[in-house]
């Protein structure tokens, strides 16, 4: 199906682009969020009159979202959720989350703009897109640990989980008498009083 594009669309063209595209990408996307109308004679007509303010709205809408970023720049969040010894969350933090804690910091930002290629499933710092307008996008830094302190650390840098695992091989050591007899109770035991 054959599309005029009324804003920029990624990997597809810019505003006034006619393309050619699955009918039902045009019928479930493109028209329903009004970024493109069929080409046929009757809309070419209405797109050439109306192109320069269809231009000018465009451009509207990137500069706020411009200055939007601009306050975006640089954020980060922590979010504290519940995971297990290897890093995995019970659950999995979605864009609706991130969105819900944005909004919380006093950043309105919409879960559509969250671009997450799939739910964040392990504690870690990562990195997350968001884009603002079809020209305007920015990443943000989430922070997901187990708790406050971790979350302080991994924002210092440090692998929370390799560090745990460090200490789990170090782990408890016995003193060990290899001239012992099974059973028989170390010398600086044996002098303690029993209680009974």
């Amino acid at each position: 199906m054959d599309v005029i594009l009324l804003e920029r669309v990624e990997k597809l063209g810019q505003i006034g682009d006619i393309v050619t595209v699955k009918t039902g990408f045009a019928r479930n996307f493109l028209l329903p969020r009004k970024k493109a109308l069929r080409a046929n004679a009757a809309n070419k007509k209405i797109f050439e009159a109306n192109r320069a303010q269809i231009e000018v709205d465009n451009a509207n809408r990137r500069t706020a979202a411009v200055a939007e970023a601009e306050g975006l720049k640089g954020t980060s969040i922590v979010l504290i959720r519940q995971a297990s010894n290897t890093g995995q969350l019970y659950g999995s933090v979605s864009a609706r989350d991130l969105a819900e804690a944005l909004e919380a910091d006093g950043t309105k930002v919409l879960k559509s703009q969250i671009v997450l290629s799939r739910p964040i499933k392990a504690i870690g710092v990562h990195d997350v897109k968001i884009v603002l307008h079809a020209e305007v996008t920015l990443t943000i830094t989430v922070n997901v640990a187990r708790s406050p302190e971790e979350a302080e650390l991994q924002s210092q840098g440090v692998d929370v989980m390799a560090s745990m695992f460090e200490r789990d091989e170090a782990g408890f050591t016995e003193d060990y008498d290899p001239n012992a007899e099974p059973g028989e109770l170390p010398a600086d035991m044996a002098d303690e009083p029993t209680e009974g």
